[in-house]
Parts: structure tokens; sequence; C-alpha cells
């Protein structure tokens, strides 16, 4: 019996299960290579923006490289604070930048950041709910499954291999689908997080390195 066959010769339910199982797995390897490629983007492109920030003294030309390097988390924050910044510049042609002004600045960057964390965390619910749901579903296919093989037995009036073992065959199908489904979402879901934790201690850096070079320039 090859596992092809066992699917084809399964129960509706148990293929229901099993097709639930491929939905979920489908999907959340899709969002793996997604956020794969989204936090190592986040990544290389904070490193670029760094660069340029901590090596320029000029504001407006950090300004250039966050439209650039678009993709980072920092640039992001660091243009909600220029933009908070320019029009503090337009309201007064020599800011001076009071406790108001910075609590503003401060509020503009944690927004900013906010908005950042959710970006970075977008679909990370579905792996987690992936990794728990799944081999639950898996389970619930084993047990119908076993069921099934019980059935067989009491139509059959045999409990031979031959009679209890496709309903058996079936249900370990489905206990393997659920954790084929649940394994990879759960290393994935581990891994990016402790990513993404890595980004949002980038930016909380940032965002106190960004303040402090806002009141060298202009005071509180």
């Amino acid at each position: 019996m090859s596992v092809f066959s066992l699917i084809v010769k399964a129960s509706f339910v148990v293929q229901l299960v099993l097709l639930i199982l491929a939905g979920f797995s489908v999907f959340s390897w899709a969002i793996i290579f997604f956020k794969r490629s989204t936090l190592k983007s986040a990544n290389e492109n904070s490193k670029k923006f760094l660069k340029v920030f901590r090596k320029s003294r000029n504001l407006s030309e950090v300004s250039e490289a966050a439209r650039k390097y678009k993709a980072s988390p920092l640039a992001s924050l660091f243009l909600s604070g220029f933009k908070e910044l320019s029009y503090l510049s337009k309201s007064n042609p020599n800011p001076s930048l009071t406790d108001a002004n910075f609590e503003g600045l401060n509020r503009a960057l944690i927004k900013a950041s906010n908005r950042e964390i959710s970006r970075l965390e977008r679909f990370m619910n579905f792996l987690a709910t992936t990794g728990s749901v799944t081999p639950f579903i898996g389970l619930f296919g084993t047990v119908w499954g076993i069921m099934d093989s019980f059935h067989q037995i009491g139509v059959m009036k045999s409990a031979s291999i031959v009679t209890v073992a496709p309903g058996i065959a079936e249900a370990l199908v489905a206990t393997a689908a659920g954790l084929f489904a649940a394994v990879p979402a759960v290393i994935a879901y581990n891994y990016f997080l402790h990513k993404i934790k890595d980004q949002i201690t980038e930016m909380e850096d940032f965002s106190i390195e960004f303040l402090s070079i806002t009141e060298r320039l202009y005071g509180v």
C-alpha cells in the first residue's frame, strides 16, 4: 500500500482532513519564504542605512538614504522623526526644541516603531496557529481512521490484519500529515520571532540615538 493509494482509498472525512492539512502546509511554507525574504531585506537595509546615518552630519542627506533603504524599519523611524523636525523648522526659522516638542518627537518615533513592529509581525499568527492546530486536526483524522477500522471489524466479523490495516494506515497518514504541517511552522515561528526581537531592539536603540542627536542639535 503506497501513501498515494491510501489517500485515494481513504474515507471522505480523512480525505477532507488531509486536504485541510495540505492547505495549512502550503500557506505556511509560502509565509515562511515571504518572511525570510522580508526580514533578510530589512536587516540588510538597516545595516546600510545605519552606516550612512552614523557617517553623515547632514539630516537631509540621511533622509535621502532613508528613502533609498525604505525596507529598513530604522529608515521608517528616521523619516517619521525627520518629518516632525521639519514641521518644527517650518513653524520657527530658528527652532528650539522645548520639552513639549521633544515629547511630540518621541511619540512620533514610538508610533512609527509600533507600525514597523506590526509590519514585521504580519502573518506570524498564521504560523503560530498552524503549529498549534494542525496536530489536533491530524489527530482527528487518526481517531476517525481507527473508528473506521473498528466499524470494519463489526461488518466483517473479523479482527484480522487485512480488515483493520486500511483504517489504521489512514490514521497514520493523517497523523504524519499533521506533524508535517506543524513542525516547520513551529520552527519557523521561533526563528522569525528571534529575528523580529532583534529588529525591535535595534529600533529602540536607534530611537534613543536619534533623540540624543536631536538634543545636541536643537537643545531641550
